[in-house]
């Protein structure tokens, strides 16, 4: 469906989960694919909440293939409450969910390719919470406001957007009953589902999209759910 053949795609916590299969929809697209995470992988290891980290990452990248097309920013950040979380720990989700995205952005800024696109990982928790949830909500909520941003001053030159997944299921789980159809769309997502928009928001197709969030979660932040409807009823 997409051609990214010669593309040069950067992903962060590309190893796992959604950035893993992100990673290989554009290597089946065509494109070279650089990676970042904690993880072992066969590219580079290392944290991004680290500023040296990134500035050598950055510094591989460029020397490696000279440009790029494409910065998927996927790390997830801890979650951590504000029961238990120290500022160490929100500090440090900061870093990964926020400080990196935009330090990377500016790292890669001038060495964008022509119709280059930042796609940025957010969530569904940037509009809802569960409690004991502060750090990472904040960091997605941080991402999603740095997006319109960067699509403003990059205007001309990059399309940044960000894409929000609900419960998206890494192990490809088939989930049934009420866990499937508090989803207005009957299912749990799975990594596809994400990976399949951020190609299309890096695609030609969508030159006409930036500074956009999109909502990926089966419809669950639109259905309004009161006390009693479907059997749904509040601890009491």
């Amino acid at each position: 469906m997409f051609d990214f053949k010669d593309k040069v795609a950067v992903i962060t916590g590309g190893a796992r989960g959604i950035g893993r299969c992100i990673r290989e929809s554009f290597e089946k697209a065509g494109a070279r694919v650089a990676i970042i995470d904690l993880l072992d992988n066969d590219y580079f290891v290392g944290d991004i909440a680290d500023k040296a980290t990134l500035e050598a990452f950055a510094d591989k990248v460029i020397a490696d293939f000279g440009h790029i097309d494409f910065l998927i920013n996927n790390a997830a950040p801890q979650s951590c409450g504000i029961d238990k979380g120290s500022y160490e720990d929100f500090e440090y989700a900061l870093k990964v969910g926020v400080t990196a995205p935009f330090y990377l952005s500016k790292l890669f800024a001038p060495h964008f390719a022509e119709g280059a696109s930042i796609i940025n990982i957010s969530s569904s928790r940037d509009r809802m919470s569960q409690p004991q949830t502060e750090s990472y909500t904040a960091a997605k909520g941080g991402i999603s406001a740095l997006t319109h941003a960067l699509a403003v001053s990059l205007a001309g030159k990059v399309r940044v957007n960000s894409v929000s997944p609900g419960w998206i299921d890494n192990n490809y789980t088939v989930y049934q009953g009420s866990d499937a159809i508090q989803q207005p769309a009957g299912r749990v997502g799975n990594p596809p589902d994400i990976a399949n928009a951020v190609l299309y928001l890096c695609s030609d197709m969508a030159g006409f999209i930036t500074g956009e969030n999109i909502c990926i979660d089966g419809g669950m932040t639109k259905q309004m759910i009161y006390h009693g409807d479907h059997g749904w009823r509040l601890n009491e």
